[in-house]
């Protein structure tokens, strides 16, 4: 292609990508701007609470219980996104949000906080700092974005971390799952048994081996369609580096 046609293609590009990407209104950017530094503040909060206690401890060992009580509320928090993207302040499917928030909530409340025993799994501690150093990331990425100044360090970080990070928390999700597993069935937990007068039934020990079984399909793809947001993103920039 000639460098006319070159320059002709990329400001028809430039101006198709703003009209398509037509962001919130300024009401709404410093809500998410305010909601976003919150977000990025409580996960840091999280983060030096397991260091502080590793450091008095001396061991990995049962970290959870120190920084039991933030992760519940801004893993909670979180909650809002689905929000966000069902009142179009955020260009993302409230489909696949909901299911993102949705599955931390439900092991973090469901699983680690209603079966006791799994608290001191070290597979609970996997998960959780996995989740903290990708929200960290992932939080300030947004508030960068949303203030247009965008590092490429974070840029850089939020689609590579995800390569050691996703595989890390998931295997501590799974395996926090099956280690609350045998105390699920022997308690009933969240089971419901008939004859009732609903004629309803539900066995929760069942219902969290479903669960399992649905990372199989999931965990490719949602693996897989990072990657390649990767290669789109970081790749982009490194063509662009190129041209220029």
């Amino acid at each position: 292609m000639s460098a006319p046609a070159m320059g002709t293609a990329k400001a028809a590009h430039s101006e198709a990508s703003h009209k398509k990407k037509k962001g919130p209104g300024a009401l709404a950017t410093a809500y998410l701007v305010i909601y976003n530094v919150i977000m990025t503040a409580g996960w840091l909060v999280i983060a030096v609470g397991l260091v502080r206690a590793y450091l008095a401890r001396g061991s990995y060992h049962g970290l959870y219980y120190s920084i039991e009580k933030p992760l519940k509320f801004f893993q909670t928090g979180a909650l809002l996104e689905i929000l966000h993207c069902a009142v179009g302040i955020v260009p993302s499917s409230v489909v696949l949000t909901g299911f993102q928030v949705m599955s931390r909530v439900f092991l973090t409340w469901a699983v680690t906080h209603s079966v006791i025993e799994v608290q001191s799994e070290d597979s609970v501690l996997l998960f959780v700092m996995a989740w903290t150093v990708t929200e960290i990331i992932r939080y300030s990425f947004y508030t960068f974005s949303l203030l247009n100044h965008l590092p490429y360090v974070i840029k850089w970080a939020r689609y590579t971390f995800f390569i050691v990070l996703y595989p890390m928390g998931v295997t501590g999700e799974l395996l926090t799952i099956y280690a609350a597993l045998p105390y699920v069935q022997k308690t009933g937990l969240f089971s419901v048994t008939l004859p009732n007068k609903y004629n309803f039934s539900f066995d929760y020990y069942t219902f969290l081996i479903l669960t399992m079984l649905s990372y199989i399909p999931l965990f490719p793809q949602l693996y897989f369609h990072m990657l390649r947001q990767r290669k789109k993103v970081l790749g982009h920039t490194q063509d662009y580096s190129k041209v220029e």
